[in-house]
């Protein structure tokens, strides 16, 4: 299983470096991506799979479906939908998809082993909610107003972008 947690780990690395380098925003979205499953398979394998579902659910999901809203509202015209069909041609696709390949073929293999999956023990949502609500509930709250604050400053930035352009 350490093997295999070592493949995650440089999968997240190389995803990580790749998003942070391309110059596109969807190549980077998908290289992101892929990233947040590796570090889930990496909690998995560390016998945390509810942080992993969480990982996936929430990050992988959620939040990566906000980015591709926010990469649709930019509304690149003919030319940009011309450019990005060029860009998202199979090739394009290779890579990032033989990582999330392998990544698959690393959850089955573990999987199929049920016995010696995990290296800690599995901890239940309900000690992880009364954890995080109990001795951290000013630590919580904090960053939800964090990320309040933040999607109030995105939003104004966005909107004077937008009155700007002319697009009302």
């Amino acid at each position: 299983m350490v093997v295999l947690f070592y493949i995650a780990a440089v999968i997240a690395l190389a995803a990580t470096v790749a998003a942070l380098t391309r110059t596109n925003a969807t190549h980077a979205l998908i290289y992101l991506i892929v990233s947040l499953l590796a570090v889930a398979v990496m909690f998995f394998l560390m016998g945390a799979p509810f942080a992993a579902a969480l990982e996936v659910v929430i990050y992988a999901g959620a939040i990566m479906v906000l980015f591709v809203f926010v990469i649709m509202m930019l509304n690149l015209g003919a030319a940009g939908e011309a450019r990005e069909r060029q860009w998202l041609a199979g090739r394009s696709w290779f890579v990032p998809g033989s990582m999330a390949a392998l990544l698959l073929l690393e959850m089955l293999l573990v999987l199929g082993d049920a016995h010696g999956v995990t290296s800690g023990t599995a901890v239940s949502p309900k000690v992880v909610g009364m954890t995080l609500f109990g001795p951290y509930l000013l630590a919580v709250e904090i960053a939800s107003m964090l990320l309040l604050s933040g999607l109030v400053g995105a939003y104004h930035l966005g909107r004077r972008f937008i009155v700007r352009r002319g697009d009302h």
